[in-house]
């Protein structure tokens, strides 16, 4: 699918905040050094990020509910831009969970509002591969952004990294503003609406459903570079190869899921969630060997990102005419799930466990969504026989 200006705009935006997302997973030992503080409680900065994203989506969205969709993206990214400057300047550990939830305030409203943005320039059947050529900005992040970044953090020092990210956020704002078209909110977008959309069972039950999905992810890449550091006794070098490696795979996935996702949305979760468990359950023996270690990443980072684009599309779906909020909401229950994981990951670490035992607490945590959407699947079958038996 070709990408058109305004699918290229909303990717370099998406590309900007993929960076300043997993940017810290990768310096989590710099940041814990330089501030003195241990990796897990550097990776708390990961959770206040993904906090951030979870409170953030659902004010943005309301407060700009009648606000033109160009105005508001652009003014979304200038967030993005003041939060990774505040990041630059931070001098302590405070400071920098401060910077990285004002960071967050625009994570889930870009994605979420650019997300319907995307899907409403292109014909029906083409929404899913859309919202992935959006989504494939995060992707292109996690292959050159976030490993450049762990490397200018490497040599420069982490706040280097920071102020890089901010100047993406710079040319994003330029983007957008130059090839989006001046979007207009339709009458029907009100607040009322969004807010009823949101309290339905099936658009909570897939929200669920992303939180739990995003947490497997999440509980292994938070701590991504002290498992191969102390587990494979990879270099830094090594350590680079392996985060584009992985956003290589990410960028598979969301090409796949996206594809697959315009055929069946449930079917691409349930497959992605499968290969997810087994990637990890895999990754836990295969680590410490250089070359199964490097097979696994690729994919289970296949994996991760064939979710996104037909979780997006679920929640899309459920939420009917008033897809804005509940949109937005599912990129914070991403970021729930990423909040959730790198705890769930800290509390493995900190129990003693081994690194080892974080890719079966990840790969725990992907068969538990997998059961949770085919008991969703038997559910929806039953009422739907039940009420063609009372009609």
């Amino acid at each position: 699918m070709a990408i058109n200006p305004p699918l290229l705009a909303l990717a370099i935006g998406a590309f900007g905040i993929g960076v300043t997302e997993f940017t810290p997973m990768g310096m989590l030992p710099l940041i814990a050094g330089d501030l003195k503080t241990s990796i897990p409680a550097a990776g708390l900065v990961v959770s206040a990020y993904a906090l951030g994203v979870q409170v953030g989506a659902p004010v943005m969205t309301l407060a700009a509910a009648r606000v033109p969709r160009r105005r508001l993206l652009v003014g979304l990214m200038a967030i993005f831009t003041l939060g990774n400057l505040l990041a630059a300047v931070a001098d302590s550990y405070a400071m920098l969970v401060v910077a990285r939830l004002v960071t967050a305030l625009n994570h889930g409203a870009f994605f979420g509002i650019g997300s319907v943005v995307a899907a409403g320039i292109v014909p029906p059947e083409h929404r899913a591969a859309a919202v992935a050529s959006m989504f494939s900005g995060l992707t292109v992040a996690t292959i050159g952004g976030v490993p450049l970044a762990a490397w200018i953090g490497e040599m420069l020092g982490w706040r280097a990294a920071f102020w890089g990210i901010a100047g993406v956020g710079v040319v994003a704002m330029l983007a957008l503003r130059l090839a989006l078209p001046e979007l207009k909110v339709e009458a029907r977008d009100d607040m009322r609406a969004e807010l009823r959309v949101l309290g339905r069972g099936p658009v909570l039950a897939a929200l669920a459903l992303t939180v739990v999905g995003a947490s497997a992810m999440f509980t292994v890449f938070t701590y991504i570079v002290p498992i191969l550091r102390t587990e494979t006794g990879a270099t830094t070098p090594f350590i680079t190869a392996m985060l584009m490696l992985f956003g290589v795979g990410l960028t598979i996935g969301n090409w796949l899921g996206g594809k697959l996702a315009d055929r069946s949305v449930d079917g691409t979760i349930i497959g992605s969630l499968v290969g997810l468990v087994a990637a990890l359950a895999l990754f836990a023996w295969g680590m410490r060997l250089e070359g199964g270690a490097a097979l696994l990443i690729l994919l289970w980072g296949v994996a991760s990102f064939a979710l996104v684009p037909p979780l997006q599309m679920r929640v899309m779906e459920k939420a009917g005419g008033a897809p804005n909020l509940a949109s937005a909401m599912n990129i914070g229950a991403f970021n729930l799930g990423n909040a959730i994981g790198a705890a769930v990951g800290g509390g493995v670490i900190d129990a003693g466990l081994g690194y080892t035992t974080v890719p079966l607490a990840g790969a725990a945590l992907a068969a538990l969504g997998l059961v949770f959407l085919l008991w969703l699947r038997r559910d929806g079958r039953v009422r739907a026989t039940a009420a063609a038996s009372c009609g």
